[in-house]
């Protein structure tokens, strides 16, 4: 009988030290939260897409309280998430302006030479390693859906062997940019509608040679615009949007017709 009362004593006291090790352990690592990181994480729409340039919504919320990032970080949120972070932290701010992706390519295969049909790996950054093309165009789109597959809105899709964005469901993540390996994918201002959809480099007689729709640098565009918002660079026009008024003077001019951004309304997949 003394045996099993010394031993619940022994066992209630070796509990009570373990209990006592715990709260003084939890007390010298506690860490104050700030309430306001808490508030801001709530008001964030918790895409955990990284284009704010954080691993995640919990560490651009961690951030912003600490004052190492501004209100309108999220550029997915918009305006009504910039106004409820600001309120929280006390601060007035624009939000930043949105974008959408865009794909610079018009490639489809109506208007390229195929080199044949690819039955490898499914995903363009194994293509792109191992040396493999799907058409001609060495600047183009592979249509292999590495793009698809990083999107969390579902809003693309591969159409005719060329990836297409759905503007209403795009969030402006920039997964989809970060996924494609040929770097023809880009963020653009949502309200864009004059955008050249190409990105080859090429002399104009290689490109008419390899795609009906590819961007020959002619200059005609450069001369229709009066805002100076258009220039061929390397061969290849681009276009400055701060200066793109969007009159369309230059889409209507384009022989080639690659300054004809497409305002894509995708299904939704069977």
């Amino acid at each position: 009988m003394d045996t099993i009362l010394i031993t619940t004593l022994v066992i209630t006291l070796i509990g009570i030290l373990v209990g006592a090790g715990l709260v003084s352990t939890g007390k010298l690592f506690h860490v104050e939260v700030d309430e306001r990181e808490t508030a801001v994480r709530e008001a964030l729409p918790g895409n955990n897409c990284g284009a704010c340039g954080f691993a995640g919504c919990d560490a651009l919320a961690a951030a912003i309280a600490k004052g190492e990032a501004p209100v309108n970080s999220c550029p997915v949120g918009g305006a009504p998430v910039t106004k409820a972070i600001g309120a929280i932290m006390g601060t007035d701010a624009e939000a930043p302006e949105k974008k959408v992706a865009f794909v610079l390519c018009k490639g489809s295969c109506d208007v390229t030479k195929n080199q044949g049909n690819y039955v490898g790996v499914q995903d363009c950054r194994t293509a792109v390693l191992g040396g493999i093309r799907t058409a001609d165009c060495d600047h183009g789109c592979l249509g292999l859906g590495s793009c698809v597959r990083a999107c969390p809105e579902n809003a693309m899709r591969i159409v005719d062997g060329v990836a297409v964005v759905d503007r209403a469901r795009c969030i402006g993540c920039g997964l989809c940019v970060k996924a494609c390996p040929k770097g023809i994918i880009e963020l653009v201002p949502e309200k864009q509608r004059v955008i050249v959809q190409c990105r080859n480099t090429d002399k104009g007689q290689t490109v008419r040679k390899i795609c009906k729709a590819g961007c020959i640098g002619c200059m005609i565009c450069v001369k229709q615009c009066e805002f100076d918002a258009i220039h061929v660079v390397n061969d290849l026009a681009k276009i400055d949007y701060s200066k793109c008024t969007q009159c369309g003077k230059c889409v209507e001019k384009c022989p080639a017709k690659v300054i004809t951004p497409p305002a894509v309304k995708l299904s939704d997949p069977e």
